[in-house]
């Protein structure tokens, strides 16, 4: 089992991760996980790999016979108490949401919900760039159903989260410092399922891309304040994955390199649904190989069986970045820091009685 030791105790957050130590599966066995989207791809895998180690998972999903048969299917293999269910939900419709978390709350055998996972998301050609008769005197508006279901529907997900994840009973606010237990599984967890496109643009997806991105920034910006909840939030960001939504296009424009494998996004998933003292931390999947870090912790593809060779799909970005932002980030931030430091607490009184008088209209 892993060692989980704070870097600092200002810090809300897990450290580092270390992939290659192992986790137990079997730590989700009793949670209650609310899942959008599972009804095909890896979400499907997160249901089944669950399910199988005994979990309760509640699939919300707008495609009824696929997430029907599912259920139908993993209710006849599993064993135990823990079932799997299906309700209709539409992420992009606030009161389908609703229905879906209040339907879990019912179905759950505890009452309520341990984790969280807002999997729903889309892909397909996107029409930003390519408008027609947007000179008539009064053009429809875009269909953005890619913005919709990925940023508007994990937006809905994630508020509804905050609500329901505190109220689990049983549970205890989250904390690096507690312990996965097969007998007091009770847990606040929230995953968000980000893409690599929240790390990179994707040039012919601008839409896809720029929700993905800003489900970083939501991802960045909670964990920082999740804690006063007691939840834990974690991200994972997929590369292209050799699952149906790849498209035949977009295979072919990657021919020659690797896709990602349903299962190493299962297992990333596990690690985090399953060990409660994992928080604020993200990992990408991408495709199996053999590296190794360098001194400067840069990774590096290396020959198999090399010492201090590793084979994993699973890396973690974002690593340091309470310590270490980006080189852009990093300088401005000292600049601004240096400007605090300059004026000191006489520039600190000033701010302080400007914006008292701003409260009563009196300065602008």
């Amino acid at each position: 089992m892993a060692t989980y030791e704070p870097q600092s105790p200002a810090i809300l957050q897990s450290p580092p991760l270390d992939i290659t130590v192992p986790y137990d599966a079997a730590w989700v066995k009793d949670k209650v996980i609310l899942i959008t989207g599972g009804a095909s791809g890896f979400g499907a895998g997160f249901v089944r790999h669950w399910a199988k180690h005994g979990a309760t998972v509640v699939i919300g999903d707008v495609n009824v016979q696929k997430g029907d048969a599912l259920c139908r299917e993993i209710n006849k293999e599993v064993a135990g108490n823990n079932k799997v269910h299906f309700v209709h939900c539409d992420v992009t419709d606030w009161q389908s949401q609703v229905n879906l978390f209040k339907a879990a709350v019912k179905l759950s055998p505890h009452g309520g919900i341990d984790c969280c996972v807002a999997n729903a998301g889309i892909a397909g050609p996107d029409v930003m760039q390519k408008g027609s008769n947007l000179d008539a005197a009064e053009p429809p508006p875009p269909a953005f159903k890619i913005i919709d279901v990925n940023l508007t529907g994990v937006l809905y997900t994630t508020h509804l989260a905050c609500f329901w994840l505190p109220k689990n009973p049983g549970s205890s606010p989250s904390s690096i410092d507690s312990k996965p237990s097969s007998s007091s599984p009770r847990d606040r967890h929230l995953l968000l399922l980000g893409s690599m496109a929240s790390l990179a643009p994707i040039a012919i997806q601008p839409q896809y891309c720029a929700a993905k991105h800003a489900v970083l920034g939501l991802f960045r910006s909670l964990r920082a304040t999740s804690s006063l909840q007691g939840i834990r939030i974690n991200l994972l960001c997929p590369y292209f994955i050799d699952t149906p939504m790849v498209t035949t296009p977009a295979r072919l424009a990657l021919a020659g390199g690797g896709l990602g494998k349903p299962e190493d996004v299962v297992e990333a998933a596990t690690r985090f649904v399953s060990d409660s003292r994992i928080l604020g931390r993200a990992l990408v999947i991408g495709p199996k190989m053999h590296v190794r870090q360098t001194r400067t912790g840069e990774w590096e593809l290396d020959t198999p069986g090399a010492p201090g060779s590793i084979e994993t799909a699973v890396f973690e970005p974002y690593v340091d970045d309470w310590e270490d932002q980006e080189a852009w980030n990093r300088n401005f931030v000292r600049l601004l820091n240096g400007v605090q430091a300059a004026r000191g607490w006489v520039g600190w009184a000033q701010d302080v009685g400007k914006a008292i008088l701003n409260g009563f209209g009196l300065v602008r």
